[in-house]
């Protein structure tokens, strides 16, 4: 169905190659994942299967790639896509349209297929996937999860042969990545070859028969699932995997916080149009420590986030920061923010430049040490732009670290990470306690035993639960035990 033959790549602004003499073979109804460290020329492959390399993304090609007997290489994109279909790992920059049915529409329309046949395909898509309350939605209104579940119903509806997904699971709650699981076994059941780039393994076990592991763009190991299982932690930390039995428990970090100096939040409060998105009447947390944001998708995490730096037009509501009342406008010049998707704060031609565009003071021996702590040395006149998805992460990272803000939020700081580069953003991270108050959201429960002195759990806008360690429940448990995928 799918094969690699003798396949190397190098993008045109690297003078690395990203894949090197790759040869592959999958086979039709195969379920593949891809694995390996961020920049190990996962995304790559992953791009060579649908046509976008060479087509879109600009380098030097040999070799070439055969999809159903179709080289992918020489065909056009368009005649690609009726074989291939793609989700991306921010589904945002795949739609086409603005909202959901015409969004699901559009591959079949683009195929000139009949409209019967359209409405027919939609029809089944939305019934076996159980989507009918997203239709006829704006996309811009959905949450994170929702418009993941779009993106894969956009490629239901196309049919095709092969899926490929690219980190799909980066930016989604835990209940997000059940549903993505069924959407996923759904296919693999009606005989569709899938290929899935991704770092958080556990939820794949019982979907992919085989594993391919990459590093520095060579197969390092290509074995089966059931094989891949038995391996042990030591062995999967070699290679900068995760675990493959997923520890969901989202316990704060085992260490006392000081309540001495605290920061109010007043009437954090925000709609869109006729929607309450969030609803904090009065908030206490602690000044200078490392909170986690964690909740199911469209909770209001992000908007939440988007209060604290000053971003919101038309916000009412105010922190009380060392006796003084900060309001949007003074909480903006406090605050450094990480957006989910870095792509829109990346600025700079070089690395080096990136990370010390926000300081006050250039300070270069602080700058090198976290470019090091970070992995990012070596790129460092590399433009941002030219990275990989994980690495242009580890730079935003890398700006908000050097930042001289009081107040520095991360949103999904880890999404497309690695272990070992979760585990040194984390160490980053907790490094900053006691000189900077950090909200981190996430959806990643091994960042948050790792760097988190308290957790607050938002649904529907409210918060549903607010915890430290060894916060005891009114029953007098311990309430080290109630942090699961529920919270």
């Amino acid at each position: 169905m799918i094969k690699f033959e003798n396949v190397s790549f190098n993008y045109s602004k690297s003078d690395d190659r990203s894949v090197k003499n790759i040869n592959l073979e999958i086979k039709e109804g195969e379920a593949v994942l891809l694995c390996g460290e961020s920049g190990c020329g996962k995304t790559t492959l992953v791009r060579m299967i649908n046509g976008l390399i060479p087509h879109f993304y600009e380098g030097e090609m040999k070799g070439q790639v055969l999809v159903d007997e179709m080289n992918i290489t020489s065909e056009e994109l368009y005649e690609t896509a009726r074989k291939v279909g793609s989700v991306f790992q921010n589904p945002r920059s795949q739609f086409f349209c603005v909202d959901s049915t015409s969004e699901l529409a559009f591959g079949p329309e683009n195929m000139g297929l009949p409209e019967d046949d359209i409405k027919a395909r939609i029809e089944r898509t939305v019934e076996s996937m159980n989507i009918r309350k997203l239709m006829d939605r704006s996309i811009f209104d959905m949450s994170g999860g929702e418009k993941q579940k779009i993106a894969c119903a956009s490629v239901d509806t196309l049919e095709p042969k092969v899926c490929v997904l690219d980190e799909p699971s980066s930016n989604l709650s835990l209940e997000a990545i059940d549903d993505l699981k069924e959407t996923l076994k759904r296919w693999k059941k009606a005989g569709r070859t899938i290929v899935v780039a991704e770092h958080r393994l556990y939820w794949l076990k019982d979907i992919c028969d085989r594993v391919i592991c990459l590093n520095k763009g060579e197969v390092v190991f290509d074995m089966p699932m059931k094989e891949f299982r038995l391996l042990r932690e030591d062995d999967l930390r070699k290679y900068g995997l995760r675990s493959i039995e997923e520890n969901l428990s989202m316990m704060p970090v085992k260490e006392k916080i000081s309540f001495a100096n605290n920061i109010v939040l007043e009437n954090f409060a925000y709609s869109y149009k006729k929607y309450d998105a969030l609803h904090i009447d009065h908030l206490e947390i602690p000044q200078n420590e490392v909170i986690a944001i964690v909740g199911p998708n469209g909770a209001g995490k992000s908007t939440f986030s988007k209060c604290i730096c000053g971003l919101m037009k038309g916000f009412k509501g105010y922190a009380l920061i060392d006796g003084k009342r900060c309001r949007k406008k003074e909480l903006l010049k406090k605050s450094y923010m990480v957006m989910q998707d870095v792509n829109h704060q990346l600025f700079s031609e070089t690395v080096m430049e990136e990370v010390t565009l926000g300081m006050d003071e250039e300070n270069e021996e602080r700058v090198l040490e976290v470019l090091d702590e970070l992995g990012l040395s070596s790129f460092a006149q590399r433009h941002p732009m030219s990275l990989s998805g994980g690495q242009k992460q580890r730079v935003a990272v890398a700006s908000a670290i050097l930042s001289d803000k009081d107040i520095i939020l991360f949103d999904e700081p880890t999404s497309g990470l690695d272990f070992y580069n979760m585990e040194k953003v984390a160490d980053l991270i907790r490094s900053l306690r006691g000189s900077k108050t950090v909200f981190v959201v996430t959806h990643d429960p091994d960042l948050v035993r790792r760097c988190a002195t308290m957790v607050l759990s938002l649904e529907n806008g409210v918060i549903a639960n607010k915890y430290t360690y060894g916060e005891k429940r009114e029953n007098g448990r311990k309430e080290e035990k109630c942090y699961t995928a529920a919270v």
